[in-house]
């Protein structure tokens, strides 16, 4: 992650440093909540948020300077998951938790949201879930901020398809 400025937020000289704590009791839920999503497993999601907390941890006198230290929360937890997923994969096949129930209210977001790639539920997830910046969403994800805005478009149409009545995918 590049720790770069991002627009409107205020610079690691200006913003408050947030102890370790408080940072994990403010943003453990979502963020394991958020790799739940994106991993289609709500124990795999806690399990990677937990791994990514503990990783945090001994790196934080480093990490609260990021503009966006959830950002290298999440990405650790995803990467975690999807390595301990590729060693599972030699004799396992990936599959969806049986007792996976998204947080959603309504059942067919959530389906919807199932149905698109990782790539594109990632970047759902981070912009909506999350509620990140373009910018902080490129610089969890490892990617440019123009394929973040490309990769929510076609992934807004797609969800769009699946949910609205008589609309061609």
């Amino acid at each position: 992650m590049s720790g770069q400025p991002v627009p409107g937020e205020p610079t690691a000289e200006l913003r408050p440093v947030l102890d370790f704590e408080t940072f994990y009791r403010q943003r453990y839920t979502a963020i394991a909540r958020a790799l739940a999503y994106a991993l289609r497993d709500v124990e795999l999601g806690q399990e990677a948020a937990d791994e990514a907390m503990a990783r945090a941890y001994p790196r934080w006198g480093k990490l609260c300077t990021y503009d966006n230290p959830s950002g290298w929360v999440y990405r650790v937890g995803l990467n975690w998951a999807r390595s301990v997923h590729r060693r599972l994969s030699r004799s396992l096949p990936w599959r969806e938790s049986e007792s996976y129930e998204p947080p959603l209210s309504d059942p067919g977001v959530a389906a919807a949201l199932r149905r698109l790639d990782d790539k594109h539920r990632d970047v759902v997830v981070c912009r909506l879930l999350l509620d990140w910046s373009v910018e902080q969403t490129a610089d969890a994800l490892e990617l440019k901020p123009g394929t973040v805005k490309s990769r929510l478009h076609h992934a807004l149409g797609r969800l769009k398809a699946d949910l609205e009545p008589g609309t061609e995918r």
